[in-house]
């Protein structure tokens, strides 16, 4: 069984002093091929720097929504210098919260366009973070329709409607441990509807521990296997015969080899 975790920290201070442990259990639980995610200028140069160490190991870049107001014109333009990277395989996560408000909304949008801008011009993937905000990120995203090369929207929990929206557009959703929990059936209704070929699985770690392992261990790449069960169980099929469909997916996606 081979399993891909598309949106991962592994540069955060959880992981930072000693990955290979980490990276070891992942791989004796069929998970061999990791994203890691930069979310700020700092993380860029640190998932470069892991996509160098291992062979299996590619970067997402972009600034988190939380981090829009502290984003200047030069860290934009590393953005788009590091993108061009070989081994940076899609732009974010970039987005809108407006669950926290870390930053103010206007300038949430203008750094979300930025990022939008960037994965227009070098035609790479874009990974989406929406919360309370889904709207508003439909209509930026609308704003460059036929520009962008594809769009994943990460950490799904959104609605039915919601679901087939996104779906209608053309995207792509990603799913996280939350799928595990015993009180999303709404999630999992959105699971069972997404076809395989436009699906993936995350762990968004060092968050979100799925069951049965929620509450008790932060989160780590290994956990991706009970994400993917569940994933499985929901649409009738084995673990093994879905761990193949999403990982053709997520390479197709990600233009991985």
């Amino acid at each position: 069984m081979e399993l891909i975790d598309t949106h991962a920290h592994l540069t955060f201070p959880q992981f930072r002093d000693d990955l290979e442990p980490y990276l070891r259990r992942s791989r004796e639980a069929g998970v061999k091929t990791w994203i890691t995610i930069a979310t700020g200028p700092d993380e860029i140069g640190m998932v470069l720097d892991l996509t160098e160490k291992y062979d299996n190991m590619y970067a997402a870049i972009g600034f988190h929504p939380h981090e829009a107001k502290l984003i200047t014109s030069e860290n934009l333009a590393l953005l788009k210098d590091s993108a061009k990277n070989e081994k940076v395989v899609a732009v974010g996560e970039t987005g809108l919260d407006f669950f926290y408000d870390h930053s103010p909304r206007d300038i949430q949008k203008e750094i979300f366009r930025k990022h939008l801008q960037v994965a227009a011009e070098i035609q790479k993937p874009v990974v989406v973070h929406t919360r309370e905000s889904f709207d508003e990120s439909m209509e930026i995203l609308d704003e460059f329709e036929g520009e962008l090369k594809n769009v994943v929207i990460h950490c799904y929990s959104g609605s039915i409607s919601q679901t087939k929206y996104l779906l209608d557009k053309g995207y792509y959703i990603s799913f996280t441990g939350i799928v595990t929990f015993k009180k999303t059936d709404d999630v999992r209704t959105a699971a069972k509807m997404v076809p395989l070929n436009r699906l993936m699985v995350e762990t968004d770690c060092p968050f979100i521990s799925p069951e049965p392992v929620r509450s008790k261990h932060p989160c780590e790449p290994a956990f991706l296997k009970h994400t993917a069960a569940k994933i499985a169980e929901v649409k009738g099929m084995t673990l093994e015969d879905f761990a193949e469909q999403a990982t053709a997916t997520s390479k197709y996606f990600f233009n991985l080899p």
